[in-house]
């Protein structure tokens, strides 16, 4: 519903084919996958441990002598499988994929409307020709009152026909409309672009028939090459945005050297070694002659030096603007593509996190179902989310490394899973809500006993 909502404006009014919609949507879905498999690890671990226990198998497991890890353990096989699938999905099809959605995308969007000739409104969807009908039957090709102004010439409304009936049809292939107009008249003004000073004429014709043959290639859609979106960040696999990033760099590197080459001719000093320069009794320093100082120049000569130097720094300044402009869209895109080199392993270990999460939490709330397991799964999943996207976010704007921007829901939820696993290997009654009912009760009795006092 997202993705329909989200492109609706190129969708609508294309008379695209069912099979290119359904195209559209297959390609689509494959984006959900990888945060889709995280979701349903964490439900069906509550829901699978958590009818365990409402129907007591598990108690019946530990008191064979069976403890939580060793019947968990399956389970955590196959989310370690699921995991590794979620990786291997997320580096290779998801991208060969989101290509192929890309590039479909892009050819609907530039796809032109459908043929959609209405009563009573101009039509200019056929390149050089307007019309306009004023009736049309059921048949949807009969019609009357019929306006057309032709403008192939590139001269404005200087040729219309006017018909009071006619007939619409389309080929079998749909790449041609054949129109044939009836009892009609052909208005034309002869222009002279070399007599623009003197009246223009104009012919009148009158006709009984009218065919025209107007070519429809233009409304049916045409599939662009997908290489020529396969540099996006998105469309690549881990291998492929590390050679991105490395590229990134070496072209940074060389935009520095650039920048210093540009700036040298400007300062002199630059063309001896730094270090050296400030050495006491340096060739460098001895080599100045001191008849050249400024203040033994002339005005002309002092003004001259000013206007150099000004116009040397307008120089440098703007080619630095360039080059940091440069530098900062290319650390930009390295972030981009750092991040998500990221997420392919991230998501795929977060099916590992939430089932450390997920199984506990079922073992320790004992339900099943679809009721109390659901809601829980879907707070710990938007919790999940909502720092997932944060870190992410806190990545792009530089707040922490990429490092820890990718791995903060992780980092955030690993103890928690840690701490709901031994809780449940120790029977605690986390969500017992009589228990918590006692502690309350014996609370408010501790402070009743102090106001007593």
């Amino acid at each position: 519903m997202q993705f329909l909502w989200k492109y609706a404006d190129d969708l609508i009014g294309k008379g695209l084919e069912w099979y290119l919609v359904g195209e559209l949507l297959f390609y689509a879905s494959s984006s959900f996958v990888p945060l889709a498999l995280p979701l349903a690890i964490l439900l069906s671990s509550i829901m699978t441990m958590g009818g365990l226990g409402e129907q007591f198998e598990l108690t019946a497991l530990k008191a064979s002598g069976i403890s939580l890890v060793r019947i968990g353990a399956p389970l955590f096989i196959v989310s370690i499988v699921i995991g590794i699938s979620s990786y291997l999905f997320s580096n290779y099809m998801q991208p060969a994929s989101y290509l192929q959605f890309r590039a479909l995308l892009y050819d609907v969007s530039e796809q032109k409307p459908a043929l959609n000739i209405k009563p009573g409104v101009f039509y200019s969807g056929i390149d050089g020709y307007s019309m306009r009908i004023g009736k049309k039957l059921a048949d949807n090709q009969t019609i009357f009152d019929v306006m057309i102004y032709d403008h192939t010439d590139g001269k404005g409304n200087t040729n219309v026909l006017i018909a009071k009936k006619g007939k619409m049809v389309l080929t079998d292939d749909k790449r041609f409309m054949i129109l044939e107009l009836f009892n009609g008249k052909q208005y034309q003004e002869i222009t002279d672009n070399q007599k623009k000073d003197l009246a223009q004429e104009q012919a009148r014709v009158s006709f009984d028939y009218w065919k025209k043959i107007f070519d429809l290639s233009d409304f049916k859609m045409t599939r662009t090459d997908v290489n020529l979106f396969k540099d996006n960040y998105e469309m690549m696999n881990q291998g492929q945005l590390a050679k991105a990033i490395d590229t990134f760099e070496i072209e940074k590197k060389n935009n520095e050297a650039q920048l210093v080459s540009f700036v040298k001719p400007y300062l002199s000093f630059l063309k001896h070694n730094l270090d050296s320069v400030f050495k006491k009794n340096n060739s460098f320093l001895s080599a100045v002659d001191s008849s050249l100082a400024y203040d033994k120049k002339t005005l002309d000569e002092k003004s001259s030096i000013i206007n150099s130097a000004v116009i040397s720094i307008r120089n440098i300044k703007g080619y630095s603007s360039f080059i940091s402009g440069s530098q900062n869209s290319k650390t930009e895109m390295t972030l981009r593509y750092q991040i998500e080199w990221w997420r392919k392993i991230t998501l795929a270990f977060a099916c590992l996190l939430l089932f450390l999460i997920g199984a506990p939490l079922g073992a320790i709330i004992r339900k099943g179902g679809l009721g109390l397991p659901f809601v829980i799964a879907v707070v710990f999943f938007v919790f999940f989310y909502m720092v997932t996207v944060s870190g992410e976010k806190f990545a792009k704007e530089k707040v922490t490394s990429v490092f820890t921007g990718m791995w903060l829901s992780s980092l955030i939820l690993l103890p928690i899973g840690i701490f709901l696993v031994r809780k449940a290997t120790h029977d605690s009654k986390l969500f017992n809500l009589d228990a918590w009912y006692g502690i309350l009760k014996k609370t408010a009795a501790i402070f009743n006993r102090r106001k007593s006092r």
